[in-house]
């Protein structure tokens, strides 16, 4: 079985660096790619033409990237570190994380979308959104949500709870 290309959405949360651990385990030597979406701030300096904010927020703009860009690399090398062929991928685009994620998918022709998850519910998932429903709901990829330890225990927990009641 040839080895397969996996995009991992990777954010640089516990949440991300317990998906790749466990991804690595399921797919040694897999090629990977470590996807940050991060949405530039020019959508909203549309409005500020000729404003002295402008200025400043184009450098925020630049200092969000290099952070983006650092996330990304620091994912890859874990990858590495764990046996993956990886490299990072920063989408700078408008769009919703999950759209980027989706859209890489298709474009970057992958095998199998990689995302953790950080167990949102109820009404904090429906206020929030939830990055990992979105990009099940929406890929045309075979989608794994791995969720890190932590959320496990904690659903364990409440699972346990609820079948006490």
């Amino acid at each position: 079985m040839p080895t397969p290309k996996l995009l991992i959405a990777y954010d640089g949360s516990p949440n991300a660096q317990s998906a790749i651990h466990t991804v690595a385990g399921l797919f040694p030597g897999a090629t990977a790619i470590l996807f940050n979406a991060r949405q530039p701030l020019e959508g909203f300096a549309a409005h500020l033409e000729g404003h002295p904010a402008l200025e400043k927020l184009q450098g925020l703009d630049a200092a969000v990237l290099d952070v983006s860009e650092k996330i990304a690399a620091d994912g890859a090398q874990l990858a590495r570190d764990l046996g993956l062929n990886a490299e990072p991928l920063i989408s700078s685009t408008m769009a919703t994380a999950s759209e980027a994620i989706v859209d890489a998918a298709e474009e970057l022709n992958v095998d199998l979308i990689v995302l953790g998850s950080r167990g949102l519910r109820g009404f904090k998932a429906t206020l929030l959104g939830s990055t990992s429903a979105s990009v099940l709901h929406h890929a045309t990829r075979p989608t794994l949500v791995i969720p890190s330890d932590d959320v496990a225990v904690a659903r364990r927990s409440t699972r346990a709870l609820s079948t006490a009641s």
